[in-house]
C-alpha cells in the first residue's frame, strides 16, 4: 500500500480474448503499481490457476472478460467458486457493450464483486480492483479470525478436561502451536516452584532441554516476576532463553505470555518463538492473552489438589507402616505393598494391618469408599480403631461389627470394606470376616488357587455380620489379601477381573514376597485406584495333623 492508501502489492489476472484490450488493461494495471498476469480465455485462465495454487501465488483479483469465446465470464466465475481453495478469489467482470442492470446479475449471483463496462476511466478500474482486493481480504480475515477463536474455544474446553498439570501445559502449548502456526512451549509452576513443561506435538522427542534448562527457565520466570501481576508480555532474547524448547538444538528468541498473581508468582508462562520478528501482531497477542489466563484458571484447581494429594499420600505412608516396620509375627511370613493411584487421579482410602493379637495374627486389607482427604483421613480413624479393639477382641466378625458402628457413629455418610483374617501360626486354623470386599485367595503348592467363600455386607451400613468362615491354612499354602485398585478396570466386569487375579497368582514364582512383586507387576502399574495387598504363608512345619484335620471346616469356592 503507497502514501496514498492505494493497494500495490496485487497481482491481476486478466482473461480477456482481445490483444489489444488485454495490452491496454495490464498499461493501466501496471501503472497503478500491479503485476499483471494475462490470459486470453477461461480454459487457459483455469490451468493458470492451478499452478499458481500448486506454487502459492495465487492472484489476488480476476479481471474477467464477460464474453470469452470458450466459455462466458459467468461460468468461468461460477467454476472458480466452486473450487474451495479459490472460492476466495475476488471475481470482477467487464465488457465492452453495456447491459441492462439486470443482465449484470447472473455474474453478481454468482460471486463477482464488481461489473464495469469498459473503455473505462483508470481511477474507475483501479477503484474497482482496489474494492474488491479489500473487500476479499476482509472476508479472508474474518474467517481467519473465526477459525483462530474456534481454535482457541476448543483448547480452553481441552485444557479444562485435564486431569494433571502436565496434562494441561501439553494441551495448551498444542493450541498455542496451533493458533500460530509455530512451536509453542508451556510452563506451570507450582507452589513449591516446581516446573511442569507441555510442549507442542509436532516437536520431535529427541534432544529434550535437560535439567539445568528447566531451572534456567524456572529462575527467568521467578526474576520477571517480582513486582508484576496480571497478564505481562516480554520477549526473551536467545542468550538468555534456553536451547531447544522451540527445535532440537535451535537457539531463538522467545515471546512469554506471563501470568502473574498478586503475591508474585508465575502459576503460567506460554512461550513461543519470535523469529526475529520484533513487530508482534496485537490480534495474536490478545489470543495468546486468553490462552493464559483460561491455563491459568484450569491450573488453580489442579494446583490445589496437588497439595491435597501430598497431605493424603504424606498421612497414608506415616500410618501404613512399610514392609520393615512390621511387627515381629512369629510363625507367619508376611508381605505387604501398597501402591498410590497414578498421579491423575485423588487418592483413596486403601490401609492395611498386620497385628499380633493373643489368638495369633490378624491381618487385615480394606478400603473407605471415596477418593479424596477425606477418605485417607476416614483409613487411618478405622485402622487406630482396629488396632484399639484387637487388644481385647481377636474375632473377625466382632471386630467387623465395632468397625461398623464407628462409621455409622462418626461418619454416617461413609462406607467401607475390609476382609479381616485371623492365623494360629500354630495349627494353621484360620477364620476370616468379608465386608464386602474381595474374599482372600488360598493359593496351594500344586497351583492351585480358590478364593475363599466368605461375604457380608459394607461397613457403615448397619447390618450385621455373619461369624467369620473357618478353614485351615497348610504349611505350604499362601494366604492373598487385596483390594480392588489391583484389579479393577473401568468398563470390566469385577468377576472378569478377578479369574486374571487368580490365574495370575497361581502363576507366580514361590513366596510371599514374589507373589506380591508379580501381581504388581501383572497388574499393579498406572492404576486409577489405590493398590493395597498382603500375603502371608506359614513359617514353619507343623505337628499333629490329627488336630488339624478336626479344626477343618473349610469351604473354598
Amino acid at each position: 500500500m503507497d502514501a496514498n492508501g492505494k493497494l500495490t502489492d496485487t497481482t491481476v489476472l486478466v482473461v480477456d480474448d482481445e490483444p489489444a484490450s488485454r495490452y491496454t488493461l495490464g498499461t493501466v494495471l501496471r501503472r497503478a503499481g500491479h503485476q499483471v498476469v494475462a490470459v486470453a480465455d477461461g480454459r487457459q485462465a483455469l490451468s493458470e490457476l492451478d499452478v499458481r495454487l500448486r506454487k502459492g501465488t495465487l492472484p489476488d483479483v480476476a479481471l474477467i472478460d464477460v464474453g470469452l469465446p470458450d466459455m462466458s465470464g459467468f461460468e468461468l466465475c461460477r467454476r472458480l467458486k466452486e473450487r474451495p481453495h479459490l472460492a476466495g478469489l475476488p471475481v470482477v467482470h467487464f465488457s465492452t457493450l453495456r447491459v441492462a442492470p439486470e443482465d449484470r446479475c447472473p455474474g453478481l449471483d454468482m460471486g463477482a464483486e464488481a461489473y464495469l463496462t469498459v473503455p473505462a476511466e483508470p481511477d474507475e478500474l483501479e477503484a474497482a480492483v482496489r474494492a474488491a482486493v479489500r473487500a476479499a481480504r476482509l472476508r479472508a480475515d474474518d474467517q481467519a479470525l473465526v477459525r483462530r477463536l474456534k481454535l482457541l474455544s476448543e483448547t480452553i474446553v481441552t485444557i479444562q478436561s485435564a486431569r494433571s498439570l502436565h496434562e494441561l501445559a501439553t494441551a495448551a502449548a498444542d493450541g498455542a502451536a496451533r493458533l500460530l502456526g509455530c512451536p509453542a512451549a508451556v510452563f506451570v509452576l507450582d507452589q513449591d516452584d516446581e516446573l511442569y513443561r507441555g510442549l507442542s506435538r509436532e516437536r520431535t522427542s529427541l534432544a529434550l532441554p535437560d535439567e539445568d534448562a528447566h531451572r534456567e527457565v524456572a529462575g527467568l520466570l521467578r526474576r520477571l516476576a517480582r513486582g508484576q501481576s496480571g497478564v505481562r508480555i516480554t520477549t526473551v532474547p536467545a542468550p538468555l532463553w534456553p536451547t531447544g524448547f522451540f527445535r532440537p538444538g535451535v537457539q531463538h528468541d522467545a515471546r512469554l505470555t506471563l501470568v502473574l498473581t498478586q503475591d508474585g508468582k508465575v502459576p503460567v508462562c506460554l512461550a513461543t518463538p519470535t523469529r526475529g520478528q520484533r513487530r508482534v501482531d496485537p490480534e495474536n497477542e490478545a489470543l495468546l492473552a486468553q490462552l493464559a489466563q483460561a491455563t491459568a484458571l484450569a491450573a488453580e484447581p489442579l494446583l490445589m489438589y496437588q497439595v491435597e494429594r501430598h497431605v493424603a499420600l504424606t498421612l497414608q505412608h506415616s500410618f501404613l507402616p512399610r514392609p520393615h516396620q512390621l511387627p515381629d509375627l512369629p510363625g507367619v511370613d508376611i508381605a505387604v505393598r501398597y501402591e498410590p493411584a497414578s498421579q491423575e487421579t485423588e487418592i483413596g482410602g486403601d490401609f492395611y494391618a498386620a497385628l499380633r493379637v493373643r489368638d495369633g495374627v490378624l491381618t487385615a486389607v480394606g478400603d473407605v469408599v471415596g477418593h479424596s482427604l477425606d477418605a485417607a483421613t476416614v483409613m487411618v480413624e478405622l485402622r487406630h480403631a482396629l488396632r484399639a479393639y484387637c487388644l481385647t477382641e481377636s474375632d473377625p466378625a466382632a471386630l467387623a461389627e465395632r468397625l461398623d458402628q464407628v462409621l455409622q457413629h462418626y461418619h454416617a455418610e461413609v462406607t467401607a470394606t475390609v476382609c479381616l483374617a485371623l492365623i494360629d501360626p500354630v495349627t494353621g486354623r484360620t477364620r476370616i470376616a468379608n465386608a464386602g470386599h474381595i474374599p482372600p485367595l488360598i493359593l496351594g503348592e500344586d497351583g492351585s488357587a480358590e478364593y475363599v467363600k466368605a461375604a457380608g455386607p459394607l461397613l457403615g451400613v448397619g447390618l450385621p455380620h455373619p461369624p467369620p468362615t473357618e478353614l485351615v491354612l497348610e504349611p505350604t499354602d499362601r494366604l492373598l489379601m487385596v483390594t480392588d485398585g489391583l484389579i479393577e478396570t473401568r468398563g470390566t466386569d469385577l468377576a472378569v477381573s478377578m479369574e486374571h487375579l487368580r490365574a495370575a497368582a497361581g502363576g507366580a514364582l514361590p513366596g510371599v514376597e514374589a507373589l506380591c512383586d508379580t501381581l504388581l507387576a501383572c497388574f499393579g502399574r498406572d492404576r486409577e485406584d489405590d493398590v493395597a495387598l498382603l500375603a502371608l504363608s506359614l513359617a514353619h512345619q507343623r505337628a499333629e495333623p490329627g488336630a488339624q484335620l478336626a479344626a477343618k471346616s473349610t469351604q473354598l469356592s
